[in-house]
């Protein structure tokens, strides 16, 4: 698959290099921008507040599908109009839109192929992205587990504050597994 991934940071680029072991064709794209207009899929990766910056940075966007893995934090807002950076960007961009990859520690992806049962990626969105996003989820060492449609992007964001301070709270950065009893 030719995927392109903008935001070259911790998700972005961690992200970038579990694909490419699995066969996939990326485009890195940082704060240059660049062209994404031969990609079946676009990563992107960059600080919540940087979304529409990095959107306007990059052509080839239109039509395209688009896993926001962007997060929101310190009481910081979506863009006026939209209850998550995932509609804002669904909005700009007129394609299949999911939410993804936001509630998984980047520190982790180099230890994902050690886990006992492979961790879960919580996701998000169109019906059109489901497939993509399992794939990639699987091709990163995960599991997609469905949060509901595009809608819940602004819960799925909250949820990554969740994760965050559960983190600092005393456990550290760690992976979780949401299984039907039957998969245990």
């Amino acid at each position: 698959m030719d995927i392109t991934v903008i935001g070259r940071g911790n998700i972005g680029g961690g992200l970038a290099d579990l694909w490419e072991r699995a066969g996939h064709r990326v485009t890195r794209l940082g704060r240059g921008g660049g062209d994404a207009g031969a990609s079946e899929a676009v990563l992107l990766a960059v600080p919540g507040t940087a979304v529409a910056a990095a959107l306007s940075s990059v052509t080839g966007l239109a039509g395209k599908m688009v896993l926001d893995a962007t997060n929101l934090y310190g009481g910081a807002r979506p863009p006026a109009g939209f209850s998550s950076n995932a509609e804002y960007v669904e909005s700009v961009t007129g394609g299949s839109t999911a939410k993804a990859f936001n509630t998984n520690f980047a520190s982790l992806f180099g230890q994902i192929a050690d886990t006992r049962v492979r961790p879960s990626n919580l996701w998000c969105g169109d019906d059109e992205t489901q497939g993509i996003v399992g794939q990639l989820s699987l091709d990163a060492g995960y599991d997609a587990v469905r949060l509901g449609d595009l809608s819940m992007a602004a819960t799925q964001e909250g949820l990554a504050g969740t994760m965050f301070a559960i983190a600092q709270s005393g456990l550290g950065q760690f992976v979780y597994r949401m299984a039907a009893p039957e998969q245990l």
